[in-house]
């Protein structure tokens, strides 16, 4: 349940997560970047004219539960690697070729200090979705289980953001 690690060595703390999907690459990039299969996954709605370095990205919560934030795309190269700033956050993909058609995915989440627990919660359950794993039914005991992992290094964690149900 818990995997995702907490690097510290940057100017701003990273999470990371590794999960390995038995998709080939072009599959998982499909998964990244078309619509439809971001909102099987995704916890937004990510709108932009076209996937490439630059390109204004606009999210949308689905249902509104948190206002829309922007970002840009900043490393594009199909079907290998994607970053990209998610509101105040630096989000990146990397997948690599696995034997026998499968593909390890490497996400990291570069964010402020107060929020790594909040969000490494958020992405277990959003990467169990693109694993096709059923995910998590509790966010919150997720929450106090990286909480308390992360704030000796990071202090106090935030719980969710507004409009969220802290029981879930």
């Amino acid at each position: 349940m818990t995997n995702g690690t907490l690097e510290t060595n940057g100017v701003r703390p990273v999470i990371r997560f590794e999960r390995l999907l038995p998709h080939p690459p072009e599959a998982v990039w499909r998964s990244l970047t078309d619509r439809d299969e971001l909102n099987q996954w995704f916890p937004t709605d990510i709108i932009t004219d076209e996937w490439k370095v630059g390109a204004a990205l606009t999210f949308v919560f689905r249902e509104n539960q948190a206002p829309d934030f922007t970002g840009t795309v900043l490393e594009l190269e199909e079907p290998r690697l994607l970053a990209y700033t998610w509101g105040d956050e630096t989000l990146r993909f990397v997948l690599t070729p696995q034997p026998g058609g499968a593909t390890l995915l490497v996400l990291t989440d570069e964010l402020d200090r107060g929020i790594a627990a909040r969000n490494a919660a958020g992405w277990e359950t959003c990467l169990a979705l693109l694993s096709g794993v059923h995910p998590p039914e509790e966010w919150k005991p997720m929450f106090d289980v990286y909480a308390a992992a992360f704030e000796p290094t990071l202090g106090p964690q935030e719980g969710p953001p507004p409009g969220f149900d802290a029981d879930k």
